[in-house]
């Protein structure tokens, strides 16, 4: 990866618009400037199966895992921006569904597997995105539907997100999600290699700050053990809507 990728610092801002509809959204956040992703990492597929088992045991319906509380909070999100969560489920509920009936996840790499580890211990939704060709800003906020989106796996089948959309847009107008977390986009999906990460925790239940920290730790302690040089987690909300990542790079490998 390019030195000055590594180095450059990001501005992640969530919109007004958005808090507005949604005023108990919170966005977590931890950079790892430079980081080794590796196809497997023992301690992260433990930590995956562990979380598998204990879902497994719970036996929990669909109709349970949408009404989990943090989950519930997503659906009541997703409809006041317009999104049918029956259709399009957040991206903690798609996972939860498929483990609580049973079946395992599919093994990705280091960061996605850790990510889907704590996602479904936490019920929120955590993500692992590639920002290295995202420059110096990146917002939360409302489509206005000439964005261009390119999906996972399919980069020549570009779409514009419908206006009104909840994105992550960066300032070239490229949306690198789609319905808000439900997908996430080509650009920023987390491959083997040397990476620029960003990962994030959402929320939109009450209490949700303490339960995106408590997530974020877990995230954290993780990375301490893979010898990653992390940032300091940063957590975002209507009272404090915009941040800085990425001011002191380091070099790390997860393994």
């Amino acid at each position: 990866m390019d030195s000055t990728a590594a180095a450059r610092t990001l501005t992640v801002t969530i919109d007004a618009r958005l808090t507005a509809r949604v005023p108990g959204y919170v966005l977590g956040l931890i950079a790892v400037p430079d980081i080794e992703v590796v196809k497997d990492a023992p301690a992260v597929t433990a930590r995956l199966g562990a979380a598998e088992d204990t879902l497994h045991a719970e036996r929990l319906t669909k109709a349970d895992v949408s009404a989990l509380p943090t989950i519930a909070a997503w659906r009541d999100a997703y409809r006041t921006v317009g999104v049918n969560p029956n259709r399009f489920p957040c991206a903690a509920e798609s996972v939860l569904r498929r483990v609580a009936k049973g079946d395992r996840l599919p093994r990705i790499n280091s960061l996605v597997d850790l990510c889907n580890a704590v996602s479904l211990d936490s019920r929120l939704p955590v993500a692992s995105c590639d920002v290295g060709d995202i420059e110096d800003e990146l917002h939360i906020r409302l489509a206005d539907g000439t964005e261009t989106y390119l999906p996972l796996g399919a980069p020549d089948a570009p779409e514009q997100p419908e206006p009104g959309e909840v994105v992550y847009a960066d300032g070239r107008g490229r949306a690198h999600s789609r319905r808000w977390n439900w997908r996430q986009g080509d650009v920023v999906k987390t491959a083997v290699g040397r990476r620029r990460i960003l990962l994030t925790v959402e929320s939109a239940h009450q209490g949700g700050r303490d339960d995106v920290e408590r997530a974020l730790g877990r995230i954290g302690e993780a990375l301490d053990e893979f010898g990653a040089g992390a940032g300091r987690p940063l957590v975002l909300d209507a009272s404090t809507p915009s941040g800085e990542l990425f001011a002191a790079p380091s070099a790390a490998s997860v393994r």
